[in-house]
C-alpha cells in the first residue's frame, strides 16, 4: 500500500498500472489481487488512508485547543502540508480530476472526505463563536483548495501567505455582520 500511495501521489492514478505497483511493492500479482480485487479497490484504500492521516492530525489539534486557536491550528496544518518535500497538491483534488463519474466509489470517498473536512472546520468556527460557521467553513475550504493548487502550480510562499490572510480575515469576521445581501444562511 505504501508503494502505491507514493506512486499515485507523485505520478497520478490512471497513468500507473498494476504491474508497476506490484513491482514497487515487491509483492506477487496473486498477493496484490488477494488484498485488492481491482485497482479501484486500491485507489479507495489509498484515499481512505490519506483521510485517516488527516483525521488523526485534526483530532490531535482539537484535543489541544478550540475556537480561534483550533481554526489557526487547522490553517497551520494546511500550510505545513504545502511546505512538505514532494508536495504535489491535494490528493483528493488530484484524484477527482482523474475520475469524472460523480457516482463512482472513488468520487464517493472524495465527497465523504470533503464533507467530513467541512464539518470539522465548521465545528471549529462554531466553537470560535462565528455567527455563520457553515459560511466560514465553506470559505476556509475554498481557500484551502486554492492554496493547495497554487502551492503546487506556483509559489508556495505566495499561496501560504494568501491562505493565512484569508483565514485571519474569516476570524476577524466573527464580530462583523455580513455585507453580502442574502448571505444570512448557514448552508
Amino acid at each position: 500500500m505504501s508503494a502505491a500511495s507514493t506512486i499515485f501521489y507523485a505520478e497520478g492514478i490512471n497513468s500507473v498500472g498494476v504491474d508497476r505497483i506490484v513491482s514497487a511493492g515487491q509483492v506477487t500479482l496473486a498477493t496484490f489481487y488477494r488484498h485488492f480485487p481491482s485497482k479501484q479497490d486500491l485507489v479507495v484504500a489509498y484515499l481512505q488512508g490519506i483521510h485517516e492521516l488527516i483525521a488523526a492530525r485534526l483530532d490531535a489539534l482539537a484535543a489541544r485547543g478550540s475556537g480561534h486557536e483550533l481554526v489557526r491550528a487547522i490553517g497551520r496544518e494546511v500550510v505545513d502540508e504545502i511546505g512538505r518535500d514532494g508536495f504535489r497538491g491535494c490528493a483528493f483534488i488530484k484524484a477527482a480530476s482523474e475520475f469524472e463519474d460523480p457516482d463512482s466509489e472513488i468520487r464517493r470517498v472524495i465527497a465523504d472526505h470533503r464533507e467530513w473536512y467541512y464539518q470539522a472546520v465548521r465545528r471549529a468556527y462554531a466553537d470560535a463563536g462565528h455567527p455563520q460557521p457553515g459560511n466560514a467553513a465553506r470559505h476556509f475550504v475554498m481557500l484551502r483548495d486554492g492554496a493547495m493548487t497554487a502551492g503546487h502550480l506556483g509559489s508556495r510562499t505566495t499561496a501560504t501567505r494568501t491562505f493565512n490572510r484569508g483565514v485571519e480575515g474569516l476570524l476577524r469576521s466573527i464580530d462583523v455582520p455580513s455585507l453580502i445581501p442574502g448571505d444570512d444562511g448557514d448552508r
